[in-house]
């Protein structure tokens, strides 16, 4: 596995203007203050959004990640801002303005003060190739559900318990940890989040919607 570059070895973000879409380096980098404003970002961290410089620079980091993920997100870097915790790693979601969605591993590592103090916080994103570029082709890939199965997606992208979940769907814990297995296979994601993701990024489950809801056409 290969290691997070140290904080003193990033390269320093460029502003640049919008970027053209294309292959993304390793790391997408962008710099925040203390007040969680985006102030500065590579031209890879502005592709992965699909926005210029202009629309990322002054903007809170948060106003970027998809609903499904802001609370997690936004907690994350609360404890980075406070003081309580020096660095994290989960999974990311953006939505982009081409109404597609990129997802990816984003770091967040806190910036201290010589008096000890958070200063500022960095942010690493590792991009999922397959979802980190226009949308258009991926029509292509989407896959129907069963009816059963848009709804187990649907609660595991709400974050309802297996134990609540299989109450909500009269099936027993582990005829949901079957169905959520098979779609891991289907989908070949390795857990959950990377499902969801994916279910995302291929437009089963739409952007914008709370809770989030299989789209028609995927069912069958």
């Amino acid at each position: 596995m290969e290691a997070s570059p140290a904080p003193g070895n990033i390269c320093p973000p460029q502003r640049t203007a919008r970027p053209a879409a294309g292959q993304l380096s390793e790391f997408c980098v962008a710099n925040l203050d203390h007040n969680l404003l985006v102030l500065e970002a590579n031209a890879e961290f502005l592709n992965y959004l699909g926005r210029s410089a202009a629309e990322v620079y002054g903007r809170t980091f948060s106003k970027f990640v998809h609903p499904s993920v802001e609370r997690l997100v936004s907690q994350h870097l609360a404890g980075l801002r406070a003081g309580t915790r020096d660095r994290f790693t989960t999974r990311m979601l953006a939505e982009r303005p081409s109404y597609t969605v990129a997802s990816g591993v984003l770091t967040g590592i806190a910036v201290r003060k010589a008096a000890g103090g958070v200063s500022g916080i960095v942010m690493l994103l590792k991009p999922d190739r397959a979802h980190a570029v226009e949308g258009a082709s991926e029509s292509d890939q989407r896959k129907t559900l069963s009816e059963l199965d848009a709804r187990v997606l649907e609660g595991i992208a709400t974050g309802i318990s297996t134990a609540r979940l299989a109450t909500k769907l009269y099936l027993s814990r582990q005829g949901i940890e079957y169905h959520v297995s098979a779609m891991l296979r289907r989908f070949k994601t390795p857990n959950r989040s990377a499902l969801v993701s994916k279910a995302y990024a291929q437009g089963i489950l739409p952007v914008g919607q709370w809770p989030p809801k299989v789209s028609p056409e995927n069912i069958h």
